[in-house]
């Protein structure tokens, strides 16, 4: 195994200086005993190129960024509290996101009990193979090996005109004292090209599975309007979406059914919370790798009616199809 060890300010001198004499990237890795693309992310950090990169500079900021590595690993290191508290919920199979969250609540006028998401996953990721690590790690959704490098608050380039967001959304629908109220999302097929719509109301967890032709947004608001039309007047109030361009024609969706749509914040999975634990409830019926173009409709409403028959614990183990119907008679 290869023992990697961090740039010095003196290598990163070098890199400046050939630079300056115009040497290759591969060039410099190769005189330094690197890989090239060590040294290529070494020349783009900080917006830097092979014009503008300066020794110096990028030093500094490599001792501000080990300085937040540092910090971010004592944090559960060094507060007992802190870290029981964050396996416990993680036992629990809470998400870092859930659990930093519920910090706020249990602990308001507590700051030492504070914690990022990002940091929950830093510490788990960093904790050395054992046991333990293999626990944790168990505990998370996806229960993948290594992070995922995450976005630093990127826009969505293009922005969904006329959307509503989830804050303009009616108090009530967080209760789910008044079934009507919707959460819609896409299940992506193989090499996406294919897709199958989800929809689940809130208080009775009843679930409508709606295939679509393409992931044209015209096409998906049709096919889900389609379906919506077939529901009783009451259970038609509100549907939350993720920011998906799929969903762009949520006007054309809402003039055929008279539901508005409102669209959940970026990456904010747990505002569309009901949604999401579904589609992992569909991926144990179609599973990721799944052709929904080679799918029928008879077998997607067959998946359909197994999972409304299905006994639910948040139900009471009522099965979603009863309770739908109790609240419509």
């Amino acid at each position: 195994m290869i023992n990697y060890q961090r740039l010095s300010l003196d290598e990163r001198e070098e890199i400046s200086r050939m630079l300056a004499q115009g040497c290759s990237l591969n060039y410099i890795a190769k005189s330094l005993g690197r890989y090239a693309s060590t040294i290529s992310r070494e020349v783009a950090g900080g917006s830097c190129n092979k014009y503008t990169y300066r020794a110096g500079k990028a030093q500094r900021r490599a001792d501000r960024n080990a300085s937040k590595r540092k910090q971010d690993k004592r944090l559960l290191d060094h507060s007992f509290r802190l870290k029981r508290y964050v396996r416990k919920k993680l036992r629990k199979k809470w998400s870092p996101v859930q659990i930093a969250e519920e910090l706020k609540i249990d602990y308001p006028f507590d700051m030492t009990m504070r914690i990022a998401p990002e940091t929950i996953y830093s510490y788990l990721y960093v904790l050395p193979r054992g046991a333990l690590k293999k626990e944790l790690l168990s505990c998370l959704r996806q229960n993948r090996k290594r992070r995922h490098k995450q976005g630093r608050g990127a826009e969505n380039e293009r922005k969904i005109e006329d959307m509503l967001s989830i804050e303009e959304r009616p108090k009530e629908v967080a209760d789910r004292i008044i079934p009507g109220h919707w959460e819609g999302d896409l299940i992506i097929g193989k090499n996406n090209r294919s897709a199958l719509g989800t929809l689940v109301e809130r208080t009775t967890r009843t679930t409508i599975l709606i295939p679509v032709k393409s992931r044209e947004a015209e096409t998906v608001a049709k096919a889900f309007a389609k379906e919506v039309k077939k529901l009783p007047i009451q259970m038609k109030l509100s549907m939350t979406y993720d920011q998906g361009r799929e969903m762009a024609r949520h006007r054309l969706f809402t003039n055929i059914t008279g539901v508005k749509v409102y669209f959940a914040h970026p990456r904010s999975p747990w505002e569309r919370g009901t949604n999401e634990n579904t589609n992992g409830l569909i991926r144990q019926l179609f599973p990721k790798g799944t052709d929904f173009n080679k799918v029928s409709r008879y077998e997607v409403k067959k998946a359909q009616h197994l999972l409304n028959g299905r006994p639910r614990q948040t139900l009471g183990f009522q099965k979603p199809y009863e309770v739908f119907n109790q609240l419509i008679n």
